[in-house]
């Protein structure tokens, strides 16, 4: 048929929601009108908008089939049609529906997740009754609009209506567009990323930029059609070599709580929780996935383990944050991948003061820390969402299990709603059959379970779905199901939104350090020629951002010889490691170009053998630029692009003044460097002085713990690291000043 969006009708209710439609039939009744979401053509508990979602939720799920609550199990990617080809799936070519918004091809693809078979988008709604799908691609607000509302008419042409819930890693922040992390940016309002957002509330001492950023969020995405975020993080960084540094609000538990106080209720519409014009957060990832053993990713097997070395920093550090998500109503909450490093840990208490037992079980199969925690100390009442692909590759702690014994463990045992990852409806089908014939009559549950813990029973299959039925219902989608293209693209063109983001990149930049070259003004520049170069983790991108670079210069004297320069600006913007892949030794943060460092073994042990790390090309020519520079008077201006807590040794040592951000626009960089903006952003995190305050020893060991925030490290540091004021992690630079969390200079 023609786009869905072309044909939506409206009904209004006077002091009730609208409902939109483009198939299904609507009720009229008492003065009213309801949408028929069962096929029954009654009001009854679940077609009734007067009555409350949770009871709306428990009627529905009493009609659905067992495939068809099971279809509603799986959150899992899902593609566009031909106009955005997925980054997921690079050599697919999409076979589009003949409104042109839809792929109705067959895809066999192995993934980081595991190996999946899908049909057509048709198929998946219609058939497999799939309704929760995760959105990658970085589509404009008018066509997302329009292909959701295509995926939505699909639904609505199924005997029984639910919606489909299509979910998105965050899309309002600057950044490298990565698979799995940041997978969308520069369409919607677009801020620093999280760390420059950290930033700008410490300098300025301002929660309302938060307040903005989250109801510029929900008005954006709630116009789009978009309803239920994969965000944001609660984590609180205490490994320094964690990859997903970058999308925290930094080391400060503290802060982080109270951005979260504020981010929560201004995306979904309120403290109490979802409104109909809300959108739902999924916070992450539970109970903190920053206590790293020496950064090493849970996406690979060498990061699987959380490490608490040091007494009590689970409920200093780590769990606070969520406990103010929680407090706020934050809609869903996504357990990590890692399990609980019990023979590395030191004693760690629960919210009642008893001592954990830190089962080696991932947290999204650990029952202790979702159920008796979560849910039973912290009072969680939403669902368990878990992250991508923990029937599959990343399954720790249950490596004994079968597929279809990790989804009922899952669901069953230790209380998740909802996996993340493939559509293993077959799995879960299996799980379920086991739970009502005589498989395990003639097979024995794996060493250490039994048949009950493993198996998907109808009451757990049903308390999974109510949960997120319920969601659903209190955000509307049941009854405003569709959105305008042309609405949309009004409502993410506002440009007080985007006047307002741009004015926190420039709250975000820090002043590092400053011998007086900067605020570089108009004074200070006349008669002198610039030099300008930016650097980047490979000779393309550095060619393009330095080009880039030059044109904002606009009216600058720019020169192409660092000799004939009275000031360079060095825009530095290193890259460490991949996400998906472990690297040969610990995530190298130095800013280096072939720097030897150790290889580790399969249990993250150093070892003798070596290998060269690069994390800036042309990181050697910094120091060669800034002698040409200094050696007669000139100045060097450098910037830093934080994404990790980098060591910053050789860029400061050449750098009269020095700046940093967060995925800062270079033009708001710039803006400060010239003076037409005065900085007031604060370190969010800790720079890490060298090496030697990361070193790990033949057993593994971290001679900085792994589960304290940068701030409270020195408390653990061996007295002989520390200098004449009792410091010895935060990095010092030639002017005597510590990058600790929180410093920043001003004009």
């Amino acid at each position: 048929m023609a786009k869905a969006s072309e044909n939506i009708k409206i009904y209004h209710n006077a002091n009730g929601p609208d409902i939109s439609t483009v198939s299904r039939r609507v009720i009229e009744k008492d003065g009213l009108t309801f949408k028929d979401i069962d096929g029954s053509g009654e009001v009854n508990a679940v077609n009734d908008w007067r009555l409350p979602a949770a009871e709306r939720a428990a009627a529905y799920v009493k009609e659905l089939t067992v495939d068809e609550k099971i279809g509603q199990l799986f959150y899992s990617d899902w593609r566009m049609g031909p106009k955005y080809p997925s980054p997921r799936l690079p050599d697919h070519k999409p076979e589009p529906d003949e409104s042109g918004l839809l792929d109705e091809a067959e895809v066999h693809q192995k993934t980081i997740f595991g190996m999946q078979d899908l049909p057509g988008t048709s198929t998946l709604i219609k058939d497999w009754f799939a309704r929760h799908t995760i959105l990658r691609e970085n589509a404009k607000p008018d066509d997302l609009a329009d292909y959701l509302d295509q995926l939505q008419y699909l639904a609505e042409n199924c005997e029984r209506f639910v919606p489909v819930n299509v979910t998105s890693n965050s899309r309002n922040e600057n950044g490298e567009i990565v698979f799995g992390m940041n997978d969308a940016g520069g369409v919607f309002a677009t801020w620093p990323g999280t760390l420059g957002i950290a930033a700008a509330v410490k300098g300025t001492g301002r929660i309302d930029i938060v307040d903005k950023f989250a109801d510029t969020i929900r008005r954006e995405w709630n116009a789009c059609g978009l309803r239920k975020g994969y965000m944001y993080m609660a984590d609180t960084v205490t490994d320094p070599r964690w990859q997903r540094t970058y999308g925290t609000f930094g080391e400060d538990p503290a802060l982080i709580s109270e951005i979260m106080e504020h981010l929560i209720p201004g995306i979904q519409g309120s403290k109490e929780g979802i409104t109909k014009d809300g959108v739902a957060v999924t916070t992450k990832h539970f109970p903190g996935g920053g206590a790293r053993e020496n950064g090493f990713d849970p996406h690979y097997a060498a990061g699987q383990w959380n490490v608490y070395a040091t007494e009590g920093s689970l409920q200093k550090y780590h769990l606070p944050p969520f406990q103010t998500a929680v407090d706020s109503n934050t809609a869903s909450i996504m357990p990590y991948y890692s399990k609980p490093a019990a023979a590395k840990s030191a004693p760690q208490k629960d919210c009642e003061g008893n001592v954990i037992d830190l089962k080696p079980y991932g947290f999204a199969y650990n029952k202790y820390f979702i159920d008796t925690m979560l849910r039973g100390q912290m009072g969680f009442k939403g669902y368990i969402n878990s992250d991508s692909g923990i029937v599959h590759n990343m399954a720790w702690g249950m490596e004994k299990l079968d597929q279809p014994e990790r989804i009922g463990y899952a669901i069953g045992t230790a209380g998740v709603d909802v996996i993340s990852g493939l559509f293993d409806n077959a799995y879960a089908r299996e799980a379920y059959d086991r739970a009502h014939n005589d498989y395990y009559e003639t097979h024995n549950p794996p060493e250490g379970f039994t048949k009950e813990e493993v198996v998907l029973t109808d009451e757990a299959l049903d308390r999974a779905v109510t949960r997120t039925l319920t969601e659903m219902f209190e955000l509307g989608m049941f009854e405003d199901t569709y959105r305008c293209p042309a609405e949309a693209a009004k409502v993410v063109a506002n440009p007080d939104d985007w006047a307002a983001a741009n004015e926190v990149h420039r709250q975000s930049v820090v002043l590092l350090k400053n011998d007086g070259t900067l605020p570089l003004t108009a004074d200070k520049l006349a008669g002198k020629k610039v030099y300008a170069e930016a650097f980047n983790k490979g000779a393309e991108q550095a060619a393009a951002a330095t080009k880039a670079l030059r044109e904002m210069l606009g009216n600058v004297a720019l020169t192409e010889d660092p000799a004939e320069a009275d000031y360079a600006i060095l825009m530095v913007t290193p890259s460490s490691g991949e996400y998906f892949n472990a690297t040969p030794g610990y995530l190298e943060l130095d800013i280096c170009e072939g720097k030897t460092v150790c290889n580790v073994d399969a249990d993250g042990k150093p070892t003798a053998e070596t290998h060269e790390e690069t994390t800036l090309h042309d990181a050697n020519r910094l120091a060669e630029i800034a002698a040409a520079v200094h050696a007669h008077g000139g100045k060097v201006i450098a910037n830093i692009n934080f994404t990790l807590a980098w060591e910053v040794g050789n860029v400061e040592r050449c750098a009269d003044a020095l700046t940093a951000g967060f995925d800062t626009y270079p033009s708001a960089t710039l803006d400060v460097i010239f003076g037409r903006f005065s900085p007031v952003g604060k370190l969010p995190f800790t720079l890490p002085r060298g090496d030697e305050v990361l070193a790990v020893n033949a057993d593994g060991v971290c001679i900085s713990p792994n589960d304290v925030p940068g701030f409270d490290k020195d408390l653990y540091m061996p007295d002989s690291l520390k200098d004449e004021n009792g410091k010895a992690y935060a990095y010092r630079d030639g002017n005597g000043s510590y990058y600790e969390y929180g410093f920043g200079l001003n004009y």
